[in-house]
């Protein structure tokens, strides 16, 4: 998963490129290799995670789901937060504590707004990410979650439209498999559009501060996504 760190860091630093509009009539053509850039300047966010410079539209995805019935992520997830991140269950790290982290998030906030969000998990190894491989994964952790597979390139060409980098899983000398993807949880207001993204937990620094956003991140900015003119259910 080092290699996932790595591109991550490499993406942010440069700026989210997307592969499709970005939901904005004022946003240059995607395809011209405009750059969606973090917000650095003008006044402090009210949110613990990323702002961007302009929206990301919730990408043109139809997959199937654990239970083997199609899901087009547009349709079925409007009108709510929705939480998306491309990852693997054999991830020996990342993965499960992203999800980890987002499932005890839920937990710190209202019944009400537990149900106005979706966490979506799309496997960037549908090889081995059957449905039942990824139900099962997805109900040790929170039963909720929604999990996608199916063809590899239209999960990468997905991810790439909404500037998360997925490569090919390569399988190394010793056998082991292994999928290197960003680790960006990409935050769709009920808009559907994102306009916040959280970079995954990846430990400590020397100093022990978190790298990265924690489930209480996660628990303070979701009222906010859901609620974002100061309103509380």
């Amino acid at each position: 998963m080092r290699k996932a760190l790595v591109r991550t860091a490499a993406v942010v630093a440069a700026g989210l490129l997307l592969a499709t509009g970005c939901g904005s009539s004022d946003d240059k053509d995607a395809s011209s290799g405009a750059p969606v850039e973090i917000v650095s300047s003008g006044p402090p966010s009210k949110y613990r995670g990323t702002e961007l410079d302009r929206t990301i539209a919730k990408p043109d995805l139809t997959l199937t789901d654990t239970s083997g019935q199609a899901y087009d992520f547009t349709a079925r997830t409007a009108g709510k937060v929705t939480l998306l991140y491309f990852g693997y269950t054999h991830c020996p790290d990342v993965c499960p504590t992203t999800m980890a982290d987002l499932a005890r998030a839920l937990t710190k906030v209202s019944p009400e707004d537990r149900a106005a969000v979706n966490v979506v998990f799309v496997t960037t190894d549908p090889e081995r990410d059957t449905g039942p491989a990824l139900r099962e994964w997805l109900d040790a952790i929170d039963p909720a979650f929604v999990g996608l597979t199916g063809p590899f390139d239209r999960i990468q060409a997905a991810a790439r439209s909404v500037g998360v980098a997925v490569e090919p899983p390569t399988v190394g000398a010793d056998g082991m498999v292994t999928s290197t993807h960003g680790t960006q949880v990409i935050a769709f207001s009920p808009d559907n559009v994102a306009r916040v993204l959280y970079l995954a937990s990846v430990g400590l620094q020397p100093d022990g501060t978190p790298v990265g956003v924690t489930a209480d991140d996660f628990a303070h900015d979701l009222p906010l996504l859901i609620h974002p003119e100061g309103g509380a259910s």
